[in-house]
């Protein structure tokens, strides 16, 4: 399988991590110390003054309990670690916390220094299981991953073994209730199958012999005997396992700005504060003890622990929202791109169409016998492996079996006789002397994009049938949505201009670009960049991938071919164009929330800096407004993982 990979951005494997995006697997021991903070802090409260030492004692020994895991840890620990790694001071923003904390016990305000650490870690914790929920939605699907199968073996027992034993050929049996081990086919039985997992979709799909199966669908009653067609790695789920991956280690732009600006703010804040408690009581007539105490509320003001948090559940949200809605995307930075879009491409064949024809139109003479002509025309497609052919089968029901001897002839069509007479179903191009009503039925259906086919008995043309691979079911409702955000649409195809502009003129598409070589369409995706802006693209077959991979945004119909899928940003996994609605909706929410919760956190950093300066806070009011803040952001993400 070709690997997959992110193709807009490199990204280093050993990239710094988020202060609000650590791995938490520190088991229960930070909860514990937590509480054990907590208890020592509650005692010494209610020991009286005359035993201030032991009640500073206990205060002291509730702020290393309480604060070990978030400030020592994280704080401390990841500023060294970060430190090392880039070769320059990198500080993580807890530590603003721990130094306010000991510089509060320092000049013997150990109530507060204690409470500033209880409040500070209480709502760390909140907000590592806040983001949690988001991050479990996303990685219930590693727990999906099938693990075992049940092999059939030459002489017909079955074995269970592990689903990495698999090959290409193998043979296994699935009982009713059974997890689909991997992907192949159907050799025997049939069932109903939940393929949500795969596509969203909650309503099961019959499945029957010859029916594709995926891995870690759910069977429904009935039992089958299905052949492995692909590689444990190569299946349609580890494909989702793999984009879900990428996806945590691609960022929003916003995302990304603040992940860099994070460490020079704190280490501006570590630099301003000593200057401020010098420079205060010359320029603001303090005293020591209050330019110290000021200081060390300004230093909790201006830790920016909400603008931290303010993207991390924001994306982790949509993203795993989108999963269930059978939409994957490789990082929440395509997602802000899709809101972002200003023109949207779009393939025609098996994208904005069914990919396959269907029978539009049909007119038999009136002096034919229609039941009797269907008869003979479906006995003589039967024999063809055309596309029309299957199109024309699944139009006409044969009440009468006819066994008829075809040939086809290229240039012709296919020809065959019964009951003395010859018959011929062919291109117009290839019949002489046709009525006027053929022709004109034939240029009305030929000028909406249809492919016409005449009937002929004998050489006499006595039918024509049309047929257009049409729209599909949520086409229509897409384009108008993606016009009425004032996105500009195309219709880009191979197919003739005629038959592109009859497909765009039922989708009311803006702009036709037709009798495009695959080359050509990367080239076109550059022009619309050019003209409009941020540009993305929809396509499902090898054909589409330059244009996929050149668009701002390459979004893949997840039954197209691997290699579009694998090039493209965003993949419906469902040919379904009303989850590309949902995911723009979707994003453009997520955008939107994201600097909700920036303009929200850095308003509270502001007013509790000014707050400071007058004098009309202290440390613990301080400690939990800004804490509060940072639930407050959180829980605005969190909203994502239920819209629609």
């Amino acid at each position: 399988m070709i690997e997959m990979e992110t193709t807009k951005e490199q990204h280093s494997q050993e990239k710094e991590k988020h202060n609000h995006d650590h791995d938490h697997n520190h088991g229960k021991m930070p909860i514990i110390l937590y509480f054990i903070g907590l208890a020592l802090a509650i005692v010494a409260l209610f020991l009286s003054g005359e035993y201030q030492l032991i009640k500073n004692i206990m205060f002291s020994l509730a702020t290393i309990s309480a604060g070990y895991h978030v400030i020592v840890l994280e704080g401390l620990g990841e500023t060294i670690e970060n430190t090392k790694a880039n070769n320059k001071f990198t500080p993580n923003s807890h530590i603003l916390m721990g130094l306010a904390a000991i510089g509060a016990s320092a000049i013997g305000n150990f109530w507060e220094g204690t409470l500033l650490i209880l409040i500070f870690s209480g709502a760390h914790f909140l907000e590592d299981y806040a983001e949690g929920r988001s991050r479990r939605e996303i990685t219930k699907l590693l727990e999906m991953n099938p693990t075992t199968a049940r092999l059939i073996l030459p002489d017909g027992n079955t074995k269970i073994v592990d689903v990495s034993e698999l090959t290409v050929g193998d043979q296994l049996q699935v009982l009713n209730g059974d997890q689909v081990p991997i992907d192949g086919v159907i050799l025997s039985g049939s069932t109903s199958i939940d393929e949500s997992s795969i596509n969203g979709e909650s309503i099961p799909n019959e499945k029957t012999k010859g029916d594709t199966v995926f891995g870690s669908t759910i069977n429904g009653t009935g039992t089958f005997t299905m052949e492995v067609t692909k590689e444990n790695e190569d299946t349609v789920f580890s494909k989702i396992l793999q984009l879900v991956n990428q996806n945590q280690d691609n960022q929003t732009k916003a995302a990304s700005i603040i992940q860099k600006f994070e460490p020079k703010y704190v280490t501006v804040v570590l630099i301003a504060i000593p200057l401020f408690v010098l420079l205060a009581p010359v320029l603001l007539d303090w005293t020591w003890s209050q330019s110290i105490y000021r200081g060390l509320v300004l230093l909790v003001a201006a830790s920016p622990c909400a603008l931290a948090a303010a993207t991390v559940s924001v994306t982790l949200s949509t993203t795993s929202n989108l999963a269930k809605k059978g939409v994957l995307s490789k990082g929440s930075s395509y997602l802000s791109q899709l809101a972002d879009t200003q023109a949207i491409a779009f393939d025609k064949t098996g994208t904005l169409t069914k990919g396959k024809p269907e029978v539009t139109n049909y007119y038999f003479a009136d002096s034919v016998n229609e039941e009797n002509i269907i008869d003979i025309l479906v006995a003589l497609e039967k024999e063809s492996n055309h596309p029309l052919a299957d199109a024309i089968l699944r139009k006409f029901e044969q009440k009468n079996k006819l066994t008829i001897e075809v040939e086809n002839q290229i240039g012709k069509g296919l020809t065959g006789d019964y009951n003395g007479r010859n018959y011929r179903i062919g291109k117009p191009t290839s019949f002489d002397n046709v009525e006027n009503e053929y022709i004109r039925l034939n240029k009305e259906w030929a000028s909406e994009g249809k492919t016409v086919v005449y009937v002929a008995e004998d050489e006499n043309v006595i039918g024509l049938i049309a047929l257009m691979d049409i729209p599909s079911e949520h086409a229509k409702e897409t384009i108008n949505y993606f016009k009425e955000h004032g996105i500009h649409t195309t219709l880009i195809t191979g197919d003739s201009e005629m038959t592109g502009k009859a497909v765009a003129e039922q989708l009311g598409i803006d702009e036709v670009i037709a009798n495009v070589m695959p080359e050509d369409k990367s080239r076109i995706i550059d022009e619309q960049k050019e003209k409009y802006g941020v540009t993305a693209m929809v396509g499902d077959g090898v054909n589409d991938a330059p244009a996929l991979v050149n668009a701002d945004v390459g979004i893949a119909m997840g039954e197209g071919t691997d290699v579009a899928v694998e090039v493209s940003d965003l993949v419906l996994m469902q040919n379904n164009l009303s989850k590309l609605v949902q995911s723009h909706n979707i994003a453009t929410k997520m955008n939107r929330v994201i600097w909700q919760n920036i303009f929200f956190s850095m308003a509270v950093v502001v007013f509790l800096i000014i707050a400071s300066f007058l004098g009309l806070t202290d440390i613990a009011i301080s400690v939990f407004l800004h804490e509060g803040s940072t639930l407050v952001v959180i829980l605005n993400g969190l909203r994502l993982l239920k819209s629609n």
